[in-house]
């Protein structure tokens, strides 16, 4: 079983040529409402690629969080543990795609409102597995939700975005923590960070794939060459398709190198969770169409 507890917003996707500068107005080439939120992404992710799925989080007692709670159901997720909220909305997240990246801007609405005692409510019956957690949600949330997963021998993911310093509790929490190469050097500079830790980093490097450490050195693990359309929700797409194999009992090594290759291929496709391959299409190399 994987736990994913997270964020959950509706993603307002705006697609240009180019980022305006600050200050300037531009036209854009497309807009889409699409769902998201890190915590979301990562279940479907997990979902798609054979795993069995929880979503922990809350939503907008609102139409978003209705339609949200029905798409998950859709996708397998099981949202028993999704709370809504009548006095917040449903979490959004402003997208920019232009010059084959993006920009993002998170308002975190019902999301803003998963704290520590909503956590050890929903995580008390936790079946042992994998633990999934982001930053998207309160610390105190994160927290109690690693502490549970611990408790009883989950394996728990830790990705570290939007980036900010781990407490030292944290690093000792998790069994693998997933920043980019941007947020690993960061992470490294701050001063709860050890040499030890080390052991527990799986970066994403974009194209050039994803590195871990395997009997103390480096692995780098190569990413398939492919044609970028759309990055947003790799990172979450490798996080998602990490947990699912290291829940089925893969190896660290063939697990990386599964979400990496599951990470590029949603970059094929414009979107976050529309463009997550199935084990199918992971498994037969199939491009999206």
């Amino acid at each position: 079983m994987i736990t994913v507890a997270g964020s959950l917003n509706i993603d307002l996707v705006t697609e240009a040529e180019r980022f305006p500068l600050p200050g300037e107005t531009i036209l854009g080439t497309g807009f889409s409402t699409v769902f998201g939120g890190k915590g979301a992404n990562q279940a479907v992710a997990a979902a798609r690629l054979g795993g069995k799925v929880k979503m922990v989080g809350k939503v907008g007692n609102d139409l978003y969080g209705e339609s949200y709670l029905e798409h998950l159901k859709k996708e397998a997720v099981d949202v028993s543990n999704v709370k809504p909220v009548t006095h917040l909305p449903t979490g959004t997240a402003s997208i920019v795609v232009a010059e084959q990246d993006n920009q993002i801007i998170v308002v975190a609405g019902a999301n803003g409102n998963v704290d520590r005692a909503y956590m050890k409510e929903t995580l008390d019956q936790m079946k042992k597995g994998v633990l999934l957690v982001q930053l998207e949600i309160p610390d105190e949330a994160v927290e109690e939700a690693m502490q549970a997963a611990k408790a009883n021998g989950s394996i728990v993911i830790l990705n570290p975005a939007p980036f900010k310093p781990l407490p030292a509790e944290w690093w000792e929490l998790a069994d693998y923590v997933t920043p980019n190469e941007h947020e690993a050097a960061a992470l490294k500079k701050d001063s709860t960070f050890n040499e030890a830790y080390r052991e527990k980093l799986i970066v994403t490097r974009g194209s050039e794939g994803a590195s871990f450490f395997e009997n103390g050195e480096e692995v780098l693990v190569p990413a398939p060459k492919v044609t970028p359309i759309d990055t947003t929700g790799a990172g979450d797409t490798f996080n998602g398709a990490l947990a699912a194999f290291l829940d089925q009992g893969f190896e660290l090594r063939t697990a990386v190198e599964k979400a990496v290759k599951a990470a590029s291929m949603s970059i094929t496709a414009l979107g976050a969770q529309s463009a997550m391959p199935t084990l199918q299409q992971l498994e037969g190399g199939e491009g999206h169409a």
